[in-house]
């Protein structure tokens, strides 16, 4: 502690010319944003132009993962360089906010920190020069935002372009002669995919590709695949497919007939009313979520291609470092799912562009393995403050260097505990190597053990198959390994969920 107080002595009455020096950091994080919709990553369903020219000028990792994937536990990972376990998020729980934070450490280094959008951790931001955030989930038309001394209503606004534009203000009225971090959370994709009406106009007609897998029969996988309830076909409520609700029906009656999960739904098609059911309703349901979904992060792509535009146009890229990633992967019908939770692919796999005029050569990608416990210690180092040892990350500066230490992880742990859950996703822990995954869903007691270069989609579960025994043992000793190393004790393993910090639109402070 007493060398982090003397660094930001030094740096607070450094001249403004070394203060200079140190790059900006903007962190764009939107929520639940797969990087399977990201043309960056080779999407099959849309295009980001905007985002991915972060990784034409910067890099794209193609390896970045979450250590807990749901959106309380990855924030909380991101702003303290800490696994669930020791941070104190493994589920929905409040954020302490007193604990260490990289945003406090950027502050005392001199940085002018900022924090915009959705926050979700339960109480309010500490560390930061400047912050306005969606209660709970927030809103995605009229939002509500808090700061430290009260709330606003941007009445017929929209979310997307409300966070954008108080960030460029955040921008336009920082004190000049300091480096600043900026934390720019948008709400979009995350459930029900509200998108305004121009982007809504745009995928209203379009046809999205299904996914190979979105027809799984779950063979050969445990029970927790087969029990979750986030699937396409079952779980989809009538308020996430857009449909209108009778008009006589109002207040709780109306609210309970938008979340009920519909098992016929009768559409309008040349003309005439057709029902759907079975296999030609679960086609129809991927459809409207896809075509909400992608409109949502059009609207994010768009806005972020009106923050690249600012910053060239006031000087600031070229000393800026802009990253855009997710809090955690998602389900775009692949095993026909939506959401995440589960350690599968795209819901563990995070996108991540990173753009460093100067630092980076343009056009680069790696495949290092990075987790989101690697981004504060990224921070600090690229600001050029020590990564204090309590910060279980590894910061990635080498890697966006195009120098990968020799001795970079090739192994990472994940540990998911929400269970009950709003989804009955099962708790379950799990190592990922670079050719195969063995997941452990601890409360019932199986196992899944999947090669990833001849199973990339993860069908075929090798536990206790006929060959594997040797293979199996390996990555037990591996998965025990890591648990010790990030010093997991167990002490979250029953843990449950508390009531209302994940509700669709918290309205109270804390929430």
């Amino acid at each position: 502690m007493k060398r982090l107080v003397l660094a930001a002595v030094l740096l607070a009455s450094a001249p403004a010319a070394v203060a200079a020096a140190r790059p900006n950091i903007i962190f764009i994080m939107s929520d639940d944003h797969a990087a399977q919709a990201i043309s960056a990553y080779g999407s099959r369903v849309n295009t980001t132009p905007n985002i991915d020219r972060l990784g034409r000028e910067g890099l794209r990792l193609d390896n970045a993962f979450v250590t807990n994937s749901i959106c309380t536990p990855s924030r909380a990972a991101i702003l303290t360089g800490q696994y669930a376990h020791l941070n104190g998020v493994p589920v929905f729980n409040r954020f302490d906010s007193a604990r260490d934070t990289v945003a406090k450490r950027l502050q005392q280094g001199g940085y002018y920190t900022g924090m915009v959008g959705k926050w979700h951790l339960g109480s309010d931001p500490a560390g930061f020069d400047r912050w306005e955030i969606f209660p709970g989930q927030g809103a995605y038309f009229d939002p509500i935002l808090y700061t430290a001394t009260g709330e606003k209503t941007y009445s017929g606004r929209y979310a997307t372009d409300v966070v954008t534009d108080i960030a460029i203000d955040f921008l336009k009225t920082r004190p000049a002669a300091r480096p600043f971090f900026l934390m720019l959370h948008h709400k979009a994709p995350h459930r029900p995919w509200e998108p305004d009406a121009t982007h809504r106009a745009q995928f209203a007609n379009r046809w999205i590709p299904e996914p190979e897998t979105l027809w799984d029969s779950y063979a050969t996988r445990t029970d927790a695949l087969r029990e979750n309830q986030q699937r396409v076909a079952d779980d989809l409520t009538r308020r996430d497919l857009k449909l209108e609700p009778p008009a006589d029906l109002a207040g709780a009656e109306r609210t309970q007939w938008l979340g009920e999960k519909p098992v016929t739904v009768t559409i309008t098609r040349d003309g005439q009313a057709v029902t759907l059911t079975g296999e030609a309703l679960t086609r129809w349901k991927y459809q409207r979520y896809m075509q909400d979904y992608l409109a949502v992060i059009q609207a994010v792509d768009d806005n972020i291609g009106r923050l690249l535009a600012y910053l060239d146009s006031s000087g600031l890229a070229k000393s800026t470092i802009v990253i855009y990633t997710s809090d955690q992967g998602f389900f775009l019908g692949e095993h026909g799912l939506f959401d995440k939770r589960f350690m599968y692919e795209e819901s563990l796999r995070m996108p991540f562009l990173v753009r460093w005029p100067g630092v980076i050569k343009p056009g680069t990608h790696s495949d290092a393995m990075a987790l989101n416990v690697d981004f504060a210690p990224t921070f600090l180092e690229a600001a050029g403050l020590p990564v204090p040892p309590e910060m279980q990350g590894r910061s990635l500066v080498p890697v966006l260097r195009g120098q990968v230490p020799r001795d970079w992880r090739t192994s990472m742990y994940y540990r998911y505990y929400h269970d009950p859950g709003d989804h009955n996703t099962r708790a379950h822990y799990g190592v990922r190597t670079r050719t195969h995954k063995l997941v452990y869903y601890w409360k019932k007691d199986q196992w899944e053990l999947f090669d990833l270069v001849h199973d990339p989609s993860e069908m075929n579960n090798l536990y206790g198959q006929p060959g594997h025994d040797e293979l199996t043992k390996t990555l037990k000793a591996e998965l025990a390994r890591l648990k010790a190393a990030v010093k997991d004790d167990d002490q979250f393993a029953n843990e449950q969920p508390p009531n209302g910090v994940d509700g669709p639109v918290a309205r109270l402070r804390g929430k």
